[in-house]
Formats: structure tokens, sequence, C-alpha cells
């Protein structure tokens, strides 16, 4: 499938959503948020038990506000949780959403693929009481942003995939642009090799998921907020540094690094 095109499936989804409206005695509420976006999504549960006395989700029910493809995963997450045991419905991710829709553009994937979160948030807040409302923060504006000297220095310090071997980037000093889960878990990984992994995110707070978010807090990986990627500078063959404008501050600054990594980079 083309990276901007859509399957029949999340056409089928968007154009006949299955468990529209809301479950008014819901035992579980999540609400779902992407203010990059502007993606709004509310998953309602209702538990049950089985034959097993495990417990199920006995019914389900969205409300969306965003795109084709939010609709689209808000109705394929419905489908697939209800009847599931709570622990089974808990583990499923954006990538088995996307993957029963036969896919999604790289650029929905990252930032209106939220259902599952919002599922999570559901039985989290059924569970232990927590709070139903959670943002989802990641920038949404990769396929269209443009960085200069990319082409210049791929091979040579810029990444647009994962490197076969890591040990290439032991102890570097390392920028990742964020651009979903994919990128920022790698993120995570790359703190085993080095202590000076940067992320780099348009959002203003912690990117990710819940489970991401949790683990980007409490590692060493520095987060900034707010900035775009400009500019990839250096000579011969090496990456010296970067030029970043920072959205608060309305202003651009440069920062010394070895290797950038820009998966999903098309610009």
């Amino acid at each position: 499938m083309k990276s901007t095109s859509y399957s029949d499936k999340v056409l089928d989804h968007f154009r006949n959503p299955r468990n529209v409206g809301e479950i008014e005695d819901a035992d579980g509420v999540g609400k779902v948020g992407n203010p990059v976006c502007g993606d709004l999504m509310w998953i309602y549960i209702k538990v049950g038990k089985n034959d097993k006395g495990e417990e199920i989700i006995d019914d389900i029910k969205f409300k969306t506000f965003g795109c084709g493809s939010a609709v689209s995963t808000s109705s394929m997450v419905t489908e697939m949780a209800k009847g599931m045991t709570l622990d089974k419905a808990y583990d499923i991710t954006r990538k088995d959403v996307a993957d029963e829709l036969d896919g999604l553009p790289p650029i929905k994937m990252h930032c209106s693929n939220l259902a599952a979160d919002a599922l999570k948030a559901a039985i989290d807040n059924y569970r232990t009481g927590a709070e139903p409302e959670v943002e989802i923060t990641t920038s949404c504006q990769l396929d269209t942003q443009l960085i200069l000297g990319v082409e210049k220095f791929v091979g040579k310090g810029v990444y647009k995939e994962i490197p076969t071997n890591l040990e290439e980037l032991k102890d570097k000093r390392i920028l990742i642009l964020d651009s979903g889960d994919e990128s920022l878990e790698f993120a995570l990984k790359l703190t085993e090799i080095t202590g000076r992994v940067i992320l780099l995110t348009s959002a203003k707070s912690i990117p990710g998921s819940v489970e991401l978010r949790t683990k980007l807090k409490q590692s060493e990986v520095k987060i900034l907020h707010q900035s775009d990627l400009l500019e990839i500078i250096g000579q011969l063959d090496e990456v010296e540094k970067v030029l970043i404008h920072d959205n608060d501050e309305n202003e651009n600054y440069e920062l010394t690094v070895d290797v950038v990594i820009l998966l999903d980079y098309r610009g």
C-alpha cells in the first residue's frame, strides 16, 4: 500500500463505523487527545464475566473527533476488543489495530492511531480509578517538513532507518527526531550504548503512548520540546551540529551532535 493511500478496510470503517455512541453507565471511560493534530477519542466499556469467571469487555462504544484514520482506528479497536478478557484487550497495540486495518499511512500511524491508548485508559479507569483523560503528543509534520543537509550526510551520520550495527553509535552524541512510537522506543534503546541521547519533538509534553511516556520520563533521554530541526551541518563526511528552532522562544540555536536519526523522513 502506498504511504499516502488508505486500505479498503480503513475506508469501510470510516464510512460505516461500528459501535458508535456512548455508554451512560460505563464501568470505564478513556479519553485520549493529540493536541498537535487535534484528534480526540473517547472509549466507553461495560465489563462482564465469561463462563470461566474472567472479566471481559461485554460492551464497548466510541466517539471520535478527528480525521478518517481516527474514526477508522476507533471503530476497529471496538470490534477487536468486544468479548475479549480485560488482560487481552489491554495488550492491543497501535500496530495491532493498523494491521487489522491492512495498514495505515505512516503519518497517520503516528498521530491519529490513538484508539488502543484510549482503550487502555478506559481499562485503567475501571481497574484503578485512574483519570480517564490522557494526552498523547507526537510530531505530525514529518512528511512535509524540510530539513536542510539530510541527503548530504545520509550514511555519514544521518540515518533514515535503524542501523543494523548499533556498535557504530556507541558513545556518540545522538539526536533522534520524534516520528512516533518506533522512534521513541529506539531512543530508549540507544541509552544502552550511549549516555547522550536527545529526542527532538514538536510536542509540549513527553510524547508517545502511556507506557512510552512513563519509560521516557524515567530514562536518561534528554527531550527538547516544542522544537523543529531545520538543518544538519558538518564538514567533509561528518555531522558536526544541527540548527534547531525553538517554537516557544521563537529563536534558532545550534547543537553539537555526531549522529541524527530521522525514521520515516520523506522531505
